[in-house]
Parts: structure tokens; sequence; C-alpha cells
């Protein structure tokens, strides 16, 4: 059977005293403590060194030592435990002396009591546990407090900084000295956002994950991440965690760059592609009316009839890449979301009977209202139903079009059975000119983005080859 009495060490040179408080202890909780006797100073470091007992009951007079060389050797060898000096009657600087060195409480000798002595050494464990939790959990939360990547500031009600983490005074570039004593809203760049913040955190106790320009020492701009709570209410303490996202953003933009100087080269290689035929159909014209020194009035107009066409081709071209990518100024109303894709699909109703597309229609329950220009957004998904009606095989296509409501948006999904886009082509499905159709002008797609983003949405695509493919549009609620 385990023994689950605790073991106690008693270092005294008086062996009745052992006897005496050993007596006390077991008539006050029988089989409770297993007391130890070490009759000298030696032999009392050394047990203790084995840090083997769970408490220490010290005699202050130890020969030519005293308890408190006792005390002083536990910090030597660095080990904690909760140590009862007893002392003699009237020994008040004693006490006083033991207490400062770490001693947990403090005994006199002759008017120790069973229950006195039994509370003394029970209240000494317990609160020793106690308080090796208390600093456990203060070093792990330290631990995470000075190691972490973030910047870490906590403030008063005042908004004063009163403590920061290293990685705070490393990204703003002050000392912790010059931190505290700081305000919070030094630390923006923008006044008007500092005070929003403060305004915030007051009103609503928390703020999660949002963006905020802090500015360091020097006066860089540091974009941050920021969470923070309130962690007393009546005092109006608050904790600030901010994650500096300088180098992602900035990382981002350069992604957003490259990708804007691929597209810009795509299109113009596009561009260049489209117009040099029309172009050189010209210049051979021109050419050849050089070469004919008097050209008959037929040769003339035949001549002139070619640059005439292929210029006017050339003008549609351009018209219809600016038309399919400038801005547009919309005539937004409100209108059920249901029967904006209602009436769009009625328009593609003819295309689906004649190739004996089968359609599943899904609409949401929920009454939701869309903003939108209602002709634009018809031109946007009559594009969409076309490309997905034109992929299928006549007979066996199946359409489906669904509408669904989520976190404050509107998610119309338009899908089809046909033959799939190739991976590597999906990048480029939305790329002016872009097309897979033998007749087609690759600006559809493009221009039914660009009324998608005119209405603040946006719009993905997935797509299998032989499976099918799946356009989703999202909208924001009025």
């Amino acid at each position: 059977m385990k023994n689950t009495r605790k073991r106690i060490l008693m270092i005294d040179d008086d062996e009745d005293d052992f006897f005496l408080v050993n007596s006390l202890l077991q008539d006050t909780a029988p089989d409770q403590y297993e007391v130890e006797w070490a009759p000298t100073y030696q032999k009392g470091i050394a047990a203790i060194e084995k840090k083997e007992h769970e408490l220490y009951l010290v005699d202050y007079r130890l020969g030519q030592y005293t308890g408190i060389d006792t005390l002083r050797h536990f910090h030597e060898i660095g080990y904690e435990a909760p140590v009862i000096m007893l002392t003699g009657k009237g020994d008040y600087a004693i006490d006083n002396e033991a207490m400062m060195a770490g001693a947990t409480d403090y005994l006199v000798k002759g008017e120790i009591t069973g229950q006195e002595l039994e509370r003394a050494i029970r209240y000494g464990i317990t609160e020793f546990k106690h308080l090796r939790l208390i600093a456990e959990n203060e070093r792990k939360y330290f631990g995470i407090f000075e190691k972490s990547h973030d910047l870490i500031i906590l403030a008063d009600c005042d908004k004063n900084v009163i403590e920061v983490n290293p990685t705070a005074m490393r990204k703003l570039q002050y000392t912790k000295e010059e931190l505290l004593t700081m305000n919070l809203k030094e630390l923006f760049m923008n006044e008007t956002e500092a005070l929003q913040f403060l305004l915030d955190i007051c009103e609503d106790s928390a703020i999660v994950h949002k963006e905020y320009a802090f500015k360091s020492k020097n006066g860089q701009k540091l974009d941050m991440l920021i969470n923070a709570n309130k962690l007393d209410e009546q005092l109006g303490t608050f904790l600030c965690v901010a994650e500096d996202i300088s180098d992602k953003k900035r990382e981002e933009q350069e992604k957003r760059n490259q990708e804007k100087f691929v597209i810009t080269g795509r299109i113009a290689r596009v561009i260049a592609h489209e117009v040099r035929n029309p172009l050189t159909n010209i210049l051979l014209a021109v050419g050849q009316y050089r070469q004919d020194e008097q050209p008959s009035p037929e040769d003339s107009s035949l001549y002139l009839d070619i640059i005439e066409r292929n210029c006017t081709r050339i003008n549609v071209l351009v018209t219809e890449l600016l038309q399919s990518t400038r801005m547009l100024e919309l005539n937004m109303q409100e209108y059920p979301a249901n029967d904006v894709v209602k009436r769009a699909l009625a328009l593609a109703e003819d295309r689906l009977q004649l190739n004996g597309i089968r359609l599943l229609e899904h609409y949401m329950e929920e009454e939701a209202t869309l903003l939108v220009d209602e002709e634009k957004m018809n031109i946007a998904l009559l594009n969409l139903f076309i490309n997905a009606i034109e992929a299928m095989t006549p007979g066996t296509g199946i359409l489906t079009v669904s509408t669904q409501m989520g976190q404050g948006k509107i998610l119309i999904r338009i899908g089809d059975n046909g033959t799939g886009i190739p991976e590597e082509n999906k990048s480029k499905l939305f790329d002016p000119f872009y097309t897979s159709k033998a007749k087609g002008t690759g600006l559809g797609l493009t221009s039914t983005q660009n009324i998608i983003l005119n209405h603040k949405g946006t719009i993905q695509v997935e797509s299998a080859l032989g499976e099918g493919t799946l356009f989703t549009i999202t909208l924001p609620l009025v």
C-alpha cells in the first residue's frame, strides 16, 4: 500500500524537542505525517540535499550554526521548500530575520500546541504548492511575453504604457524607459486613427484583427494587425497584441505589381496580335496602290474599301476593349436577389430549349435585396449562362443555378457539366481577347468581371476537365 503520509525533516540538536514535536503531531493528526530527525547541522544539510521532504522544521540554534545558515543553504543549492523556524521565547529579532531569509513561518518553543503545529505545517505545505504553481505560471507566461514575435503592450486606464515586451522595444526602436513615459496614442501614425482605436476599445472592450499604422521612433511607418482586450473593467487596463505585417503587405504589393505587369504585357501582346492582321491588310493595300502608277477607278475603290474595312475593324476592337474594362456608370436600384438571377436566366431560355439543356434551380428562401444596375447585371449573368450552354453537349447538358446568403453577402452559383477548363487556362480566363471559341471575341468574361467588380463583388471559377465548371459570384447585400 502506498505511503500517503507527508514527510517532514526536523533539524534540531535536542532529542527531547524532536520527541515532543513528533508526539504533538501524532496526537493531533495520526498517520498524517512522518517526521524524521537530523540531530546536527551537517546531517540536516545532507538530508536537505536529497530533496526528499515536503517541509522542514529547523531550530534556530544548531551549535556553531544557526537556522539562518540552513536557509542560506537552500538558496545556494537552488532548492525551494517550505521551512518553519523554531525559536526561543522573545526572540523577535530572530523571528524577523528568519522571515526575511525565506522562512515560511516561525514557532516559539514551549508555546506550541498540537493544533497550532499541525495548522502551521499544513498551511506551509499547501501555501508552498500554491506559490510554486503561481511561480510556474508566471515563468510560463513571462516566457511567452518575453519571446513573443508580436508586440505586446499593456496600458492603464489613462492609456499610458505600463509594460512592453522586447519585441515592442525592438520594432518601435524605443528603450523601455522611453516607452513607459508615453501614451499609447503616441505610437500611432495617424492621430484620428489613434482616437478611433481608443474609442473602440472603451466601447467594445475588444478589438479583433484590425489594421492600424504605428510609427517607430525615427518616424518609420509600421503596418500592424492588432488584437486588444480589456483586462480589468474597473481599473481600465487593457492588453494590446500587435503583429507587424509591414513586410507581408510590401510583399503582397510587389506581387500585385508583378501580376499587373504580367497582365499588361499579355494584353499588349493580344492587342498587337488582333490589330496586326487588319493593319497588315491596310499596309498591303497602300503599298499596292502606290505601285500602280495610274490605278483604275475600280482598283482605287477596292484599295479604299480594304483600308476602310480594316480601319473599322481596328476601331471596333479598341472600342470593345475599352467598354469591357472601363469603370462603368451604374444606374443602381434595389431588387430581390432571386429576381435578379431569374430575369437574366429568362434571357437565355431560347438557347436552353434549342440545345436541350436541363435547368436545375435552387433559390434561397430568405428575402434578400441587392443594389444593382439590372441592365449591366443581365449582361454579366447572360455571358455566364451562354458560356455554360456552349460548353455542354446538346441534349445531355445540365445547367445548375442557385442563390445563397451568408455573412452579409449573396452567393450566385452557375454550374455546368460541360467540357471543363484546363488548369493552365484558368488564370487567363478573364483576360481581354482570350477565347477558346472559333468565333469568339474574348471579351465576354472580361466584361462580366468588370461589371461584377463595379458592383463591389467578386467572381471565382472552379473547373475540372470532363466534369464541368462552376462560377461563384459574391455580391454585398443592401
